[in-house]
């Protein structure tokens, strides 16, 4: 998590800057989550919802926010995804991501067994919104596939974290705080959901393979 100190130094910093320039910033910013590796110095979700009090204080316009941050989101998805692909090897073996490398490894498993899923739901934690799309190419993911994931989490995360600034104003510390809690708790549920689903198909399968045939 940001502090609140920090938080309150970004939103006077971004709000001194004329309107092109905020969008400029918060464009590079959300495009180099993942495609430059930005996420692990600034989570993206605090540069939107600070870009989203600029815009409730009329200094730029939440409608052209909104289109940004989905946009950007998505290309600097799909760059990382191309980086993943062809540089993978070379990828792990950075430092910053050798001290994750259970972690990288579970999701790598876990993207050849249920890619998109797995895409849509990095897209709502800041370590995996960093890495997933790199991950998707480095387990050679289609990328048809990686596209609609990628699209769709971004549309949903973009939107809903723009909207959160936007209307929420003077509570954005404890937004960006409680947002990061349900990001997770979401993230937890739907993977629960997902494990629950696939041990139910399991027992079924087993279940028609023990059934005696008449």
């Amino acid at each position: 998590m940001i502090s609140a100190s920090i938080i309150s130094f970004i939103l006077h910093e971004i709000h001194s800057l004329p309107g092109p320039l905020v969008y400029a910033l918060v464009v590079l910013l959300v495009f180099g989550e993942a495609a430059l590796f930005v996420g692990f110095i600034l989570p993206g979700e605090t540069t939107v919802l600070v870009a989203g009090v600029v815009a409730s204080q009329g200094n730029i316009n939440i409608d052209i926010l909104c289109v940004l941050v989905v946009v950007a989101a998505i290309v600097g998805d799909s760059v990382g995804y191309a980086v993943g692909r062809h540089y993978g090897d070379r990828l792990l073996t950075i430092r910053i991501l050798q001290r994750h490398r259970e972690e990288l490894d579970a999701a790598i498993a876990g993207m050849h067994r249920r890619g998109p899923i797995y895409v849509f739901l990095g897209r709502f934690t800041a370590f995996l919104r960093a890495v997933m799309p790199g991950i998707a190419g480095i387990s050679q993911m289609h990328y048809r596939r990686f596209l609609l994931a990628n699209a769709l989490g971004g549309l949903v995360w973009g939107v809903a974290f723009s909207l959160l600034g936007y209307y929420g104003g003077s509570q954005l510390s404890k937004i960006e705080k409680y947002s990061g809690w349900a990001s997770i708790a979401l993230v937890a549920v739907l993977v629960v959901t997902v494990l629950g689903a696939h041990y139910a198909r399991k027992v079924m399968r087993k279940r028609r393979s023990e059934s005696p045939r008449g």
